[in-house]
């Protein structure tokens, strides 16, 4: 994969991330009208306008214990009912524009540091890369790939003061909604040390933004879409980070004095990835009432 440059795709007969050509839609079904010969009324009988009645009732009562059934089955354990959106989720990184999936500007309110809003400008995207140890730290690879890893979107953002940069990884995978559920549970707490890479920019403030350079990082695997958010945040002055990075939860708690805390960078790598998350899931149920209709 070559060398990212800021705001730049790979050049390919499908733009990366999908380009949306519109799939032809077809005509509506015309409506079909049947008309039968009128016959005549026929005197009404009361017993069998209630045994009519009756039949219907009864009828209607084991039409709706078989739905109920179904309904219970579905809501049974082990048998979620599948979020809307939740297939057309898994195409998204090719089908939904890189702007949908990444805007050039992405507002965190209330996402610093007590409560302070935050600002996130899109610097630098790579092109759409397969599921390898280039683009994804070691645990969270070994743990997407028997899900069917599908692709690996990334981009880094700045804050408004561009004294921080974070970059941000989307996973797709293959996973059902069963398997996904699972899978995003203490994600960050099970692979442990697992930092994902950072995404430098050559002739941007990421520019060296490196290993050394990853201070606070985050996971984020929503029950609800099979995509895994990845963030990890660093300072744009190149600084390395004492200790290394830490888990976004570490930096934010209270009494730290190291500058990974100071500064908020804890605040904003988990503070993108539920920005991302919420895009994200915009987009897949748009794409799920669509195909719907």
């Amino acid at each position: 994969m070559g060398a990212p440059v800021a705001g730049s795709v790979r050049s390919r007969s499908l733009p990366p991330y999908g380009h949306s050509y519109g799939p032809g839609a077809l005509p509506p079904e015309a409506p079909v009208e049947v008309t039968t010969r009128l016959r005549p009324v026929r005197e009404r009988r009361t017993g069998r306008t209630l045994a009519a009645a009756l039949c219907a009732v009864l009828g209607f009562g084991l039409i709706g214990g078989a739905l109920a059934g179904v309904w219970l089955a579905a809501a049974e354990p082990g048998k979620p009912v599948e979020p809307v959106g939740y297939t057309e989720a898994k195409d998204l990184w090719h089908n939904a524009p890189v702007d949908t999936l990444f805007p050039r500007t992405l507002a965190g309110p209330g996402a610093g540091p007590g409560g302070a809003a935050r600002t996130w400008t899109r610097i630098v995207v790579a092109p759409d890369a397969p599921c390898t140890s280039a683009v994804l730290a070691k645990g969270l690879l070994a743990t997407v790939r028997p899900l069917g890893c599908e692709r690996v979107l990334r981009a880094t953002y700045t804050d408004a003061t561009a004294s921080s940069v974070i970059t941000v990884g989307l996973v797709f995978t293959r996973a059902d909604a069963t398997t996904q559920r699972t899978l995003g549970q203490d994600l960050t707490i099970r692979l442990g040390t697992d930092v994902p890479p950072a995404l430098a920019g050559p002739g941007t403030v990421a520019e060296r933004f490196g290993a050394p350079q990853r201070a606070a990082w985050w996971l984020n695997a929503p029950a609800d879409l099979p995509v895994v958010v990845t963030a990890v945040s660093g300072f744009a002055d190149g600084r390395k980070i004492d200790g290394g990075p830490v888990p976004a939860d570490r930096a934010m708690t209270a009494n730290r004095t190291d500058a990974t805390a100071q500064s908020g960078l804890g605040h904003e790598a988990k503070g993108i990835t539920e920005r991302l998350v919420r895009l994200l899931r915009t987009a897949a149920t748009s794409a799920g009432k669509e195909n719907a209709r």
